[in-house]
């Protein structure tokens, strides 16, 4: 048998994988990245995307994060997301609607604040990001 690491991937609300995996891909701020069992430890940002769970060359579970960190150690990789869900529960024609949403939200802003535009970019920019995932052949 491979040698594993464990994932723990944990949103606000709840514990989304707690589990042995051969690898993990992560969308890291400056790239994807992987971890492997006995990664160098390190901490790193998370952009809106997907983390992929491995057995082998085959994803087994593929889950749309909308931002977070992660930390890797000896004792595996955590993954704290600002929100997270299986990308086999996102349902497409909801996620197409909520990018128009954020879109005409982003255009019909009259002179918005620093803060306000940076917070309806940073919805588009999820929403985009999801749809990328519901759409996107599976590896």
């Amino acid at each position: 048998m491979a040698e594993t690491l464990t994932l723990e991937l944990v949103d606000p609300e709840r514990v989304l994988a707690s589990e042995a995996v051969e690898m993990v891909v992560l969308p890291g701020v400056e790239g994807d990245f992987g971890v492997l069992p006995n990664h160098a430890p390190l901490v790193s940002l998370l952009r809106p995307g997907v983390i992929a769970l491995y057995e082998g060359a085959k994803v087994t579970r593929r889950f749309f994060v909308a931002g977070g960190f992660v930390e890797v150690s000896e004792q595996g990789c955590t993954v704290l997301a600002e929100g997270a869900e299986p990308v086999e529960e996102l349902d497409r024609a909801a996620v197409e609607q909520a990018l128009k949403d954020a879109e005409e939200d982003l255009a019909d802003a009259k002179e918005p604040s620093e803060e306000q535009r940076a917070r309806l970019e940073r919805a588009v920019a999820i929403a985009r990001a999801r749809l990328e995932a519901v759409t996107a052949p599976q590896a």
